[in-house]
């Protein structure tokens, strides 16, 4: 053996095995045309004035056939459409014997051809297919059809062909309405939850942003005069940095959870806030030079955990309006449990100011949790001073 011919590579032999997924594609396509292709001969022969039309197999084979050309019309609609029509049109002129039979035969195929283009093609399209199969059938109607019997056959087939243009252009616009339907559900599905990470954010920043502000202006002013006192406002704006960071990470840990790999992830531990962190919350704007006061009338009860959260940011919102609008040193808070509602009332003895001033987009969260569960919601000015802020909402049985 020659060096060369001991070193050249043989082709590997390909196993043998069953045809690939593609392969089998490829060869249903070429029979199922190759079945369209003959298709017009099998239906002359399988007709009641073709050669051996009485014939079972010919019956069967046609009508199989039939079934297939009408199949392929979902995925090439005009090829198929017009060989459906083509054959039909054959054979009412090629085998006039017994035409009449056949001819309603052919009407009810072809206005089955009809639905289905009106169903998966356009309103131009399917109108076209539609006047292709009326002329069709009305060019064969004159081989069968004589005498005073020609209208009345007419109006039939053009009848039948409007009905079946209806019937599949109305399913073609139930299909488009849905599909509209839920592209408009899940942007307002979007929008709401842009809306709802929009106000926990505003709730949640907003209302550490001020306190740390007026935390950082009294310690720039005390920290050559009263250094203990500005150590403390530094304390207070570590403590309030921390705790806003906390419930950032919460957040992003919660959005998250929508990620395809996040159940890799372990779930975020912090628990949700709620009424219970209110003498923390009361604590926070203490130190930001407001005093609180708050007052519980009735019996509490356990909250679901979306209205327990409501009604905590709601406050956080109208202390933070406190802090920065109202010019006062205290307000009251008062939580009033009652047999089927929870009301919320923050007021204070300030300034006052007008609703756009007093809370911005802060005015407008309070108003969308309270919408949200179902609420009543209202916020203005005082007669006798200050601000009001109150919010009705309703328990559920369970928790009333």
């Amino acid at each position: 053996m020659s060096p060369t011919a001991a070193t050249t590579p043989t082709a590997p032999i390909a196993p043998a095995g069953p045809v690939p997924a593609s392969g089998w594609t490829r060869l249903r396509a070429v029979l199922a045309w190759a079945g369209v292709a003959v298709y017009p001969a099998v239906l002359f022969q399988a007709s009641p004035g073709g050669r051996d039309g009485n014939s079972l197999l010919w019956i069967v084979a046609g009508a199989l056939l039939t079934v297939l050309v009408v199949a392929l019309m979902r995925r090439r609609p005009w090829p198929a459409f017009t060989v459906l029509v083509g054959a039909w049109l054959t054979i009412i002129a090629l085998a006039p014997v017994r035409a009449a039979a056949t001819g309603g035969l052919q009407v009810l195929v072809t206005d089955l051809a009809v639905v289905l283009m009106a169903v998966e093609r356009t309103r131009r399209s399917s109108l076209t297919a539609a006047a292709v199969a009326v002329v069709t059938q009305l060019a064969c109607s004159v081989l069968y059809a004589h005498g005073n019997v020609i209208v009345p056959v007419a109006g039939s087939i053009v009848l039948a062909a409007v009905v079946a243009w209806m019937a599949g252009n109305s399913v073609r616009e139930r299909r488009e309405h849905a599909a509209v339907l839920a592209v408009r559900a899940t942007e307002q599905a979007v929008t709401a939850e842009r809306l709802r990470i929009a106000r926990e954010l505003h709730d949640m920043v907003a209302h550490s942003i001020g306190v740390i502000a007026i935390q950082a202006g009294t310690g720039s002013r005390v920290i050559e005069s009263q250094p203990d006192e500005a150590r403390n406002a530094l304390s207070a704006i570590e403590a309030t940095s921390r705790e806003t960071l906390s419930g950032l990470r919460r957040m992003l840990g919660a959005l998250r959870q929508a990620e395809p790999d996040a159940a890799a992830r372990p779930a975020p531990l912090d628990p949700t806030p709620g009424l219970t962190d209110l003498p923390r919350l009361v604590a926070t704007t203490g130190e930001a030079g407001v005093r609180v006061e708050v007052h519980r009338r009735g019996q509490p009860c356990f909250l679901p955990a979306e209205l327990d959260l409501s009604a905590f940011r709601i406050i956080q919102e109208a202390l933070t309006n406190v802090v920065r609008h109202s010019g006062t040193a205290q307000c009251e808070v008062t939580l009033d449990y009652r047999e089927a509602e929870l009301t919320i009332e923050i007021v204070d003895d300030g300034r006052g100011c007008e609703l756009p001033a007093a809370g911005g987009y802060g005015i407008i969260g309070m108003r969308e949790r309270t919408a949200l569960l179902q609420g009543e919601f209202s916020a203005g000015p005082r007669p006798e001073g200050g601000f009001r802020v109150q919010a009705r909402l309703p328990l559920p049985g369970e928790a009333s």
